[in-house]
């Protein structure tokens, strides 16, 4: 079978973005290329280390490739909707997008499905959550919560550093019969544990009315939606709804126009899982939450992301 791929040039802080826009549409897998990665293994930084390595790649450029796979006959249409979503991201501030410029070209990939397939494996992030594709089959521990992956995963499948940190931190903050709150919830991941962690009710909203869908089909996947309320909106503009855990894994701009509504939704000794947060805008959220009375908890770290944990 043919396939259309399209790549995006953008940035590293983008690039997770990007591929969230670019799941909704394709069936076939997105990749993402990126130097510092390259740069990562040549330090070691994940345990391989290498003899020799074009000095070329090692060159920080900024431009990042992220590419998806579409159906010929889709492809114009698709192709169409990507480019307006990430204007529309682009234009709400807060992130370098970069040149977002595209190139495409049809390429034979009748056995290229199976082969991305190949690459992933089970993910297990903290003590109890394991991440695990539909296509594998994993035999469950008994004190294991699987969240099940399929190949339409939106925005969060738990690779990604903010996402990890988020898993880890709710692990530890959740207890039985919390209701949870996800601001921001990209492919709904995070609620979908927090629901088989044990939390009475899961919120999800994002603005993204694609995300909206991706939330709600993967909480059905895994079982979970009876137990879960996805909405199109901005939930923290209703101060009715209360958390025990709220969480909101998304840029730090946001975050901090955010944070003056944030204690309204929370609960007396609730707590607050923020992620998304890269070095240099780390004091500008902190600043702006204990502006709002809330106790920093605990700072979390890992490549060049930050998370934190507030209690109120």
């Amino acid at each position: 079978m043919k396939y259309i791929e399209l790549t995006v040039h953008t940035t590293s802080e983008a690039s997770e973005l990007v591929a969230d826009v670019m799941w909704q549409y394709t069936e076939g897998g997105v990749a993402v290329s990126d130097v510092k990665d390259v740069i990562a293994l040549t330090k070691g930084e994940s345990g391989v280390f290498w003899d020799y390595i074009d000095e070329d790649l090692q060159k920080q450029t900024g431009d990042v490739l992220v590419k998806c796979f579409l159906q010929p006959e889709k492809a114009d249409a698709e192709i169409s909707a990507i480019r307006r979503e990430l204007a529309e991201m682009r234009s709400r501030g807060g992130v370098s997008f970069g040149t977002l410029e595209e190139t495409r070209r049809e390429i034979d990939g009748d056995d290229w499905i199976d082969v991305w397939k190949k690459h992933f494996r089970p993910l297990h992030i903290g003590e109890r959550v394991v991440i695990v594709p539909e296509w594998i089959d994993y035999p469950q521990e008994p004190y294991e919560v699987i969240v099940t992956l399929d190949s339409n995963m939106a925005f969060g499948t738990g690779e990604h550093e903010t996402t990890s940190m988020c898993l880890e931190a709710l692990q530890k903050a959740l207890h039985e019969g919390d209701v949870v709150i996800d601001v921001g919830c990209g492919s709904g991941i995070l609620g979908i544990a927090a629901a088989k962690l044990g939390a009475k009710l899961c919120y999800l909203t994002d603005i993204d009315p694609v995300a909206v869908e991706s939330a709600k089909h993967n909480a059905l996947k895994n079982g979970v939606s009876q137990k879960t309320i996805v909405a199109h909106s901005d939930l923290l503009a209703d101060s009715s709804v209360k958390g025990d855990v709220v969480l909101a894994n998304i840029t730090a701009e946001i975050l901090v126009r955010l944070a003056p509504t944030v204690p309204r939704n929370l609960k007396e000794g609730g707590t607050l899982i923020l992620s998304g947060i890269i070095a240099e805008r780390l004091p500008l959220v902190k600043d702006a939450f204990s502006a709002q009375g809330l106790c920093l908890l605990q700072e979390m770290h890992k490549g060049e992301w930050y998370a934190l944990v507030y209690r109120r």
